[in-house]
């Protein structure tokens, strides 16, 4: 492969990469070029462009690898500015919302009843609502028991908006409970180039469970 053939593909990949809305995975990459292509050739070249964008003087993003796949998103330090295009956006979790998250991404996959029995407290059906529908947490089956009840589990895009690989990357339990969620990811999705929804605040209502 000659040089200028690598620089397009490079070139190509940025395009796709900076223009996509969601991270790339390698597959969906591979389907950019009609020649077949080696996945260790686009990973060496996904490298490549990793460290072009690093050694570029004043550069505002990097290229990172998250669960699903590739993005481009801003270097963190630059996320407190970012932030400020949507000023009103809630920041603040729940303590019940983090514990719940924090048990379902730590002990996964777990039925609610094993949650309330960590817990000692009921769940705010609420709380599985709302983590669902922000797609953090989904359901993984159901466990081979008298009422088969479902099995909760962390999804990618739980992963993706803590900039997080695997599991393994996760802090410890305590400190994820203890931190808010945009400390942790540094402001996760607004450092990304991808849209993002409004954030719902995970505040209990009157009748959220105590603690």
């Amino acid at each position: 492969m000659d040089n200028s053939n690598i620089q397009q593909m490079k070139r190509i990949l940025e395009a796709a990469l900076l223009t996509s809305p969601n991270p790339l995975s390698l597959d969906e990459m591979l389907r950019l070029f009609a020649e077949r292509v080696e996945r260790s050739t686009l990973r060496m070249l996904l490298d490549e462009l990793k460290q072009d964008w690093l050694l570029r003087e004043n550069t505002s993003m990097e290229l990172v690898q998250v669960a699903s796949g590739w993005r481009f998103q801003a270097l963190p330090e630059l996320a407190p500015f970012l932030s400020q295009l949507n000023p009103e956006r809630p920041q603040r979790y729940s303590r019940a919302a983090m514990e719940t998250l924090a048990i379902i991404a730590y002990r996964q996959p777990v039925t609610r009843g094993d949650i309330e029995d960590l817990r000692g407290v009921a769940v705010n059906p609420n709380t599985i609502r709302q983590l669902q529908e922000r797609d953090w947490i989904d359901i993984v089956g159901q466990r081979d028991v008298p009422g088969r009840p479902s099995l909760y589990a962390t999804t990618k895009i739980f992963l993706d908006d803590l900039n997080l690989k695997s599991l393994a990357d996760l802090p410890p339990m305590e400190s994820f409970v203890q931190a808010p969620l945009d400390e942790l990811a540094l402001g996760f999705r607004e450092t990304s180039l991808r849209e993002s929804s409004p954030q719902t605040d995970f505040v209990d209502d009157a009748n959220a469970e105590p603690h």
